[in-house]
């Protein structure tokens, strides 16, 4: 199915998203029998992303993604949700926003004989492209080139 890239409808929509309060984080669109048009929306606002949030966004650009025509006139549901807790820093807003918190963190290849780890955020550089962290007693720099995935980490205490 033809349609306009995600980066494209992003675009579009992140001034309407702002006009509510939000940001746009990703849009996925997923093909198959029942097509549909995910938009995940971010917010720095006190409580973060709820569905009183998801709604007032959802209402304020389905006229105007109709306007847009993503699809190229083939039907699709349109969705607007939270990126969860779990969702991967895409950005250095995510970076700076997790300075001094436990993330996870998954490598490319191990280092100290791990791929997987939690640690604390301590510093973001985005000109040298690395991080650097602590775990336990140890603190090190990681370029975020070895990071396949890392999120903020979810205690369940």
């Amino acid at each position: 199915m033809k349609m306009k890239t995600a980066e494209e409808i992003a675009a579009f929509l992140q001034p309407i998203a702002a006009s509510c309060g939000a940001e746009i984080y990703e849009v996925v669109f997923k093909q198959g029998k029942n097509p549909s048009l995910t938009v995940f929306i971010d917010s720095d606002k006190e409580g973060g992303v709820d569905l009183d949030l998801c709604e007032a966004v959802h209402n304020a650009i389905d006229g105007p993604l109709d306007e847009l025509d993503p699809t190229f006139g083939r039907p699709y549901t349109l969705n607007v949700s939270s990126p969860g807790l779990d969702r991967p820093f895409r950005n250095d807003k995510d970076f700076y926003k997790n300075i001094g918190k436990k993330v996870e963190i998954r490598l490319y290849a191990p280092i100290k004989g791990q791929k997987f780890f939690e640690a604390v955020l301590e510093e973001f550089d985005p000109v040298a492209g690395n991080i650097r962290v602590s775990c336990e007693k140890d603190s090190f720099k990681l370029n975020l080139n070895q990071i396949a995935k890392i999120s903020q980490a979810i205690d369940f205490e």
